[in-house]
């Protein structure tokens, strides 16, 4: 049994311990029970790192606990329950809640109040406290409170524990999320090198400067003190035709840095649905918070195209939405990269939030020749009658449509077996992009 599993065995052990003991007292089987000590496996594990790193209180761990409790044991409440009530029962004092799926008793803001406060209203409003927003399990996405329908009593909200959390405990590791309609973002990396990467010298200055901010922020902010006068994150618009490298230089740094990067398709988020955009960003950034993500927002005009004037109810809520973003995106610590084929795309109201903007132009004769010399595998013979920097000097083509034209010679060339590129395949093949890009050479 590996640390993590033996931990958490112990640490719902000493909950079932402490529930009990509670039932035990209000049900009279015993005037009062003795709390006993935690003592874990390992201190090295989830669990031990966890208390080492936050040094939660007793009660806070508590509510951690009867939080996992289900996820691991779902019969965990319903089986001390029926201890003392065999025959089942109504038991409100105890809170809880049925699931959509769950047949078993998830616990709410009640039930973590009924085993740690009892009738004591001051307990009671303490319990309370550490289940508001401003608590620290709320502000890092740890642990909160389901809401409530209006009208409700707030602390009949489930006890909701972030999957991660969950997911660490149980299998040690936690997964990269995948694109859904709850998660309206997709992973991307490369196996690519910045050596790889071909682009004009201004635009890779800036590019620098990125870097350069990854990695002496943490400095700049809490060494040097700036946290309280500029706001947390960088945020950087790239613009220019597709298949410049916008993507890739995004997964670049993602790469350099150790970051994961998250691609987010505007065009496929925004909903003609009032509300629903809003709501599936934040599920995007909830998901993110303190993560150290880096956001590459795809399509951006989708969202953050020129504004008019309001003539009817979606025009205003179409505006609620570009400040909904805006503030999430202020807001968010990491890296955030919005992209966009033509800046007139996008309202110039919008600029001053960006630290900088960066052009992707379409790739110079020069820059395509470099492109050309690296794009070809070495097992490729190219005949004498290529002369690369005529071919760049002739073709305007982007980064990407040279690689497809690469991507299709060599198909053919290992179709036919002969290792070897003439001019002829290579013009051809060159047309056949023009054509599919509807170009005319």
């Amino acid at each position: 049994m590996n640390s993590n599993i033996a931990n958490l065995q112990i640490a719902i052990n000493w909950l079932r311990d402490i529930v009990s003991g509670c039932l035990n007292v209000y049900f009279g089987t015993t005037e009062r029970f003795e709390k006993k000590p935690l003592n874990f496996y390992d201190e090295s594990s989830w669990l031990g790192t966890f208390i080492e790193h936050h040094n939660p209180e007793y009660e806070e761990f508590i509510v951690l606990l009867l939080a996992i409790a289900p996820h691991v044991q779902p019969h965990f409440f319903n089986r001390l329950i029926a201890e003392h009530l065999p025959e089942g029962g109504d038991f409100p004092e105890f809170g809880g809640v049925k699931g959509t799926n769950h047949r078993g008793i998830l616990p709410t803001g009640e039930t973590a109040q009924f085993i740690l406060a009892g009738d004591d209203l001051e307990k009671r409003l303490e319990i309370q406290r550490i289940l508001s927003s401003e608590h620290w399990f709320a502000q890092k996405r740890i642990l909160w409170m389901e809401p409530v329908r209006e009208g409700e009593p707030i602390m009949s909200g489930r006890l909701v524990i972030d999957p991660e959390i969950v997911e660490q405990l149980t299998v040690g590791t936690v997964s990269k999320p995948r694109f859904s309609l709850d998660f309206p973002a997709e992973h991307i990396e490369t196996e690519m090198n910045w050596d790889d990467l071909v682009l004009h010298p201004t635009t890779l200055r800036q590019i620098h400067e990125i870097e350069n901010w990854i990695d002496h922020n943490d400095t700049l902010m809490h060494d040097w003190g700036m946290k309280k006068k500029i706001k947390p994150g960088y945020r950087a618009l790239f613009y220019g035709p597709p298949g410049t490298g916008k993507t890739l230089t995004a997964t670049l740094l993602g790469k350099q840095a150790g970051k994961d990067v998250f691609r987010i398709d505007l065009s496929r988020v925004v909903s003609k649905y009032i509300g629903e955009t809003e709501k599936n960003l934040s599920r995007l950034f909830d998901k993110a918070e303190n993560k150290n993500w880096i956001l590459f927002f795809d399509e951006a005009d989708a969202l953050f195209g020129k504004r008019t004037d309001i003539r009817d109810a979606h025009d205003k809520y179409a505006n609620q939405e570009v400040a909904y973003l805006l503030q999430r995106i202020e807001n968010y610590n990491g890296l955030v990269i919005l992209a966009t084929n033509q800046r007139a795309n996008i309202d110039e109201a919008f600029v001053r939030r960006f630290q900088t903007i960066i052009h992707f132009p379409m790739p110079r004769p020069e820059e395509r020749y470099e492109i050309w010399q690296k794009t070809f595998p070495p097992q490729i013979s190219i005949a004498s009658d290529i002369d690369w920097r005529q071919i760049a000097a002739r073709y305007e083509l982007t980064g990407a449509n040279i690689l497809n034209v690469t991507h299709y010679c060599a198909v053919e060339i290992l179709a036919d077996q002969s290792l070897s590129l003439d001019l002829k395949r290579l013009e051809a093949a060159i047309l056949r992009e023009f054509v599919k890009e509807g170009k005319v050479v």
